[in-house]
């Protein structure tokens, strides 16, 4: 089967994809579009986080073919050229980053947080980010990036 999605602005086409294949496999292995992380398949980690039509997804749980003729938007996506985004800025800026397997899909769903509660109180950005696992840190400093990029403009 052939999929052809807009993927971070750009018009892109996967060929011979199996009906079963994730739109995290076609991400990462078909497209050369890293960022998401492949760790549990099952949607329970978050690090395979991205915008699907402007709603976050775990990509693991989303078929292929279900991405048909859709909008994607990964963590790569975010930054404007070689300009991070406020959100990736202030996780590299609050020292958020540590083995990196987690960040990609922690930044997007703070993107997506921030651009629907400008100024989130603790109790929000807790459950915005809960879907996503880290195994490194205490969160702190996630949660302080979240509160950095919320004070820096779009």
């Amino acid at each position: 089967m052939r999929v052809t999605l807009t993927v971070n602005g750009e018009t892109l086409r996967a060929d011979d994809v199996w009906e079963g294949e994730s739109l995290l496999f076609v991400l990462r292995e078909r497209l050369g579009l890293p960022g998401s992380k492949n760790a549990c398949e099952q949607g329970e980690c978050g690090s395979c986080t991205v915008y699907l039509d402007d709603t976050v997804v775990c990509s693991c749980l989303v078929a292929a073919g279900q991405a048909e003729g859709r909008r994607v938007r990964t963590v790569e996506g975010l930054a404007d050229g070689e300009r991070l985004d406020r959100v990736q800025q202030s996780f590299v800026d609050a020292g958020a980053v540590q083995c990196g397997f987690c960040t990609p899909g922690l930044v997007v769903a703070a993107h997506d947080l921030l651009d629907r509660v400008p100024d989130p109180a603790e109790e929000e950005a807790r459950e915005a980010l809960a879907g996503n696992l880290c195994r490194c840190t205490g969160y702190e400093k996630i949660l302080e990036a979240v509160r950095l990029a919320a004070t820096r403009e779009k």
